[in-house]
């Protein structure tokens, strides 16, 4: 095949074939004797694989794992997929957690629905806990005693990403808007629930992207079909790479030696 061929076969322009063999995704390509390459079935299979990989893992580690193929580096090449199937694990395993909060969040009565309907509402934590003033910003040590917590906890919770605070210009303090004060308040009833910083984080970022709570179970379930759509993705990459393999003639070992 001709390189107009191969880009033709796949829906790509002939110099972005060239730019492929050229950063090592595909294998190089014989030439004529007046230079022009030549493409053939083993070539359109690397395509294959590597238009695949990129659907799988990302642009990155697709070619890393081509490039390190073509250099002779199969196992290199196996390690790449081993940490993004490790990567996706740790995906499900992290929304696993995050479903866990938020059912022991809604759970609590009046919880979803105050934290949704006003975000600097949320329910009574403690016995100190009073009411925010709509669009009122709170100190650190408001916040703290409003929460019923050390302001050392509040920012240990800034420091595990749950909580961004802005600065206040003048003299550098903390400012918790309504937004935070919500943010503060998920995290204090997960924690009392028993909920890992990490975990707490994740699910305050989810709460923050979504706009509430109300809007976190939708995200949730969108965050669930981008899982599902890259492990389907992954089993067309293996087949797409395993057939790859095969027409380059890569050693195989037994498994039982």
């Amino acid at each position: 095949m001709r390189p107009s061929d191969l880009a033709r076969r796949h829906g790509l322009s002939t110099q972005a074939v060239r730019n492929y063999e050229r950063d090592g995704f595909l294998p190089p390509a014989e030439r004529t004797a007046s230079g022009y390459r030549v493409y053939t079935e083993v070539h359109a299979a690397a395509l294959d694989a590597y238009r695949s990989l990129v659907a799988a893992y990302g642009h990155t580690t697709g070619g890393r794992i081509m490039t390190a193929l073509h250099r002779g580096g199969l196992d290199d090449a196996l390690t790449a997929i081993d940490l993004g199937h490790g990567q996706l694990l740790r995906d499900r395993d992290t929304l696993d957690a995050v479903r866990k909060a938020v059912r022991h969040l809604t759970a609590r009565p009046g919880a979803a629905r105050d934290l949704a309907a006003d975000p600097a509402a949320g329910p009574p934590v403690g016995p100190s806990a009073e009411p925010a003033v709509d669009g009122a910003a709170l100190s650190i040590g408001e916040l703290a005693h409003r929460l019923g917590v050390t302001p050392a906890t509040v920012r240990n919770w800034e420091g595990a990403g749950i909580l961004t605070p802005a600065r206040d210009q003048a003299n550098g303090h903390r400012v918790f808007r309504a937004d935070d004060i919500r943010d503060a308040e998920l995290a204090h009833l997960l924690r009392r629930g028993g909920y890992p910083l990490d975990h707490i984080a994740t699910v305050v970022r989810q709460v923050r992207t979504a706009g509430g709570t109300a809007s976190l179970a939708d995200a949730l379930d969108g965050w669930q079909r981008r899982l599902t759509a890259q492990g389907l993705a992954m089993l067309d990459a293996a087949a797409r790479l395993g057939h790859y393999l095969g027409l380059t003639g890569h050693p195989r070992p037994d498994l039982g030696s």
